[in-house]
C-alpha cells in the first residue's frame, strides 16, 4: 500500500504464505493508524472501505473479528471520551508494533544486537566485551580477566598436583572503544508538508519512528530527542510520533534549531548531531517581544540570516547538522547549501524515496567517524 496524489490509497493486494487472517489484517492496519495520526476510528474505517473493495476477509473471518482480536491481543482498548461516550482508542503496545514495522519497511533486515553495537579499529579498556581474548597485560583490570580460562591455562601449563597460577597463565576478554551519539531530529510541520496533493509528513513520521526503534534496541547507550517545528518549537516522546499531524504553520527554522541545541548542551556525551526534515524555506521569527515576524514570499534576508547565525553557533558547539530537504527549489537550495556551509555540515535534497535510508546510513557513518 502506498499514498497517492489523487487518491490517497493505493491498495495492491498480497497474499504471503502461511499467515493468519490476523496478521495479514494487522499489517495493514498499522499503516492506516500511521496515515491517519492515530484516529483509530478512521483507521477501521479505511480497513472496512479496503475490505469492500478487495475483499480481505471473509465469511470465516471477518472485520468485527478482527477487531475483536485487536480487543484480547491488547492492542486497542475500550475508552470513555470527554463527551461521556464509549469509544477505542490504540495502546503503547500497537504504538511499538508501529516502530518496529517502520524500522522493518525502511531499514530492511537489521537486527538488534548488544548495547554499543559500533566498534572501532582502537581496543582498549572499555565497556564492550567482544568475546575474543588474548593474554593479560599490565595494566588490564581485574574485571577483564577470564577467570575459567586462566584457570584451565593454569592446569595446562603447570599441572594438577601442585595449583600454581601466574601471570603468564593469565588471560582476558579483549575490549573495543565505541562511540555513544546524542541525536536530536527536527521535524518540519508546517503547513507546506501537506500542500500540493503531497503527503510528506507520514513518510517523516515513519522515518523518526524507524529511528527511534534503531537506537532504543540496537543502541540503547546513544539519546534521541525529537523536537518539531512550525511557529515555534516543542519536543515530542517517541510513543506520541504515531498521532504527529502538520498544523497551520509557518516555518520557523531558527526556534527549531535553538531547541535543539538546548537538549543537546544538556547530554553528556562527547558526540552530538542533530538531523532536520524539511520541505520549506524558513519563513518565521519569534522576536524577543514574543511578537512574530513572518514572510511567506521567497527567501527573507533577515530570517535567513538568523539561520546562518545559528548553523554557525553549532558548529562552534561541533554539533554538525544535517539537512535532508524534500524539496527541489533551486532557490532553497540554494539557501541549503549556504545554511550547510555556515555549520560545516552536510545536505540531502531528496524526495520522499529512500529518505530513510538515507538517515540511516549518515547515522552510521556519524557514528564510526566519531570515537569517544
Amino acid at each position: 500500500m502506498e499514498t497517492s496524489n489523487k487518491k490517497g490509497f493505493i491498495f495492491r493486494q498480497y497474499e504471503a504464505p502461511n499467515v493468519s487472517p490476523f496478521d495479514k489484517l494487522f499489517e495493514i492496519f498499522t499503516e492506516l493508524i500511521t496515515h491517519t495520526s492515530g484516529d483509530l476510528d478512521e483507521a477501521l474505517d479505511w480497513l472496512r472501505e479496503l475490505d469492500k473493495e478487495y475483499k480481505l476477509t471473509d465469511k470465516n473471518y471477518t472485520i468485527d473479528d478482527f477487531i475483536e482480536d485487536l480487543k484480547k491481543k491488547g492492542y486497542i482498548k475500550d475508552e470513555v471520551k470527554d463527551d461521556g461516550t464509549g469509544g477505542l482508542k490504540i495502546t503503547a503496545k500497537t504504538e511499538r508494533n508501529i516502530r518496529q514495522q517502520a524500522l522493518n519497511q525502511i531499514f530492511g533486515n537489521l537486527k538488534k544486537s548488544g548495547s554499543g553495537n559500533h566498534k572501532t579499529k582502537h581496543s582498549g579498556s572499555s565497556d564492550e566485551h567482544t568475546g575474543e581474548l588474548r593474554e593479560y597485560h599490565f595494566g588490564d583490570g581485574l574485571d577483564r580477566i577470564s577467570l575459567t580460562e586462566s584457570l584451565k591455562n593454569a592446569q595446562i601449563n603447570n599441572g594438577t598436583e601442585t595449583f600454581m597460577l601466574t601471570e603468564q597463565d593469565l588471560v582476558v576478554e579483549d575490549s573495543q572503544h565505541k562511540s555513544q551519539m546524542s541525536t536530536v531530529l527536527m521535524i518540519d510541520i508546517s503547513h507546506s508538508m501537506i500542500l500540493y496533493g503531497e503527503d510528506r509528513i507520514t513518510p517523516a513520521k515513519k522515518v523518526a519512528m524507524a529511528l527511534a526503534e534503531l537506537i532504543t534496541t540496537r543502541y540503547p547507550k546513544d539519546t534521541l530527542d525529537i523536537l518539531v517545528f512550525g511557529n515555534d518549537a516543542w519536543p515530542i516522546a517517541i510513543k506520541d510520533l504515531p498521532y504527529l499531524q502538520v498544523g497551520p504553520y509557518h516555518t520557523n527554522t531558527v526556534a527549531g534549531l535553538q531547541l535543539a541545541m538546548d537538549l543537546l548542551r544538556r547530554k553528556r556525551n562527547t558526540n552530538k548531531q542533530i538531523f532536520m526534515i524539511t520541505d520549506g524555506k524558513p519563513s518565521c521569527i519569534k522576536e524577543k517581544d514574543g511578537t512574530y515576524y513572518m514572510n511567506s514570499n521567497g527567501l527573507d534576508e533577515y530570517i535567513t540570516d538568523k539561520c546562518y547565525t545559528m548553523a554557525a553557533q553549532a558548529r562552534k558547539l561541533h554539533i554538525p547538522i544535517t539537512t535532508f530537504m524534500i524539496a527541489s527549489d533551486p532557490y532553497l537550495q540554494r539557501f541549503v547549501n549556504a545554511f550547510t556551509e555556515a555549520n560545516q555540515g552536510k545536505a540531502f535534497y531528496t524526495g520522499l524515496k529512500g529518505l530513510g535510508e538515507m538517515i540511516f546510513e549518515d547515522y552510521e557513518t556519524n557514528r564510526k567517524k566519531r570515537v569517544k
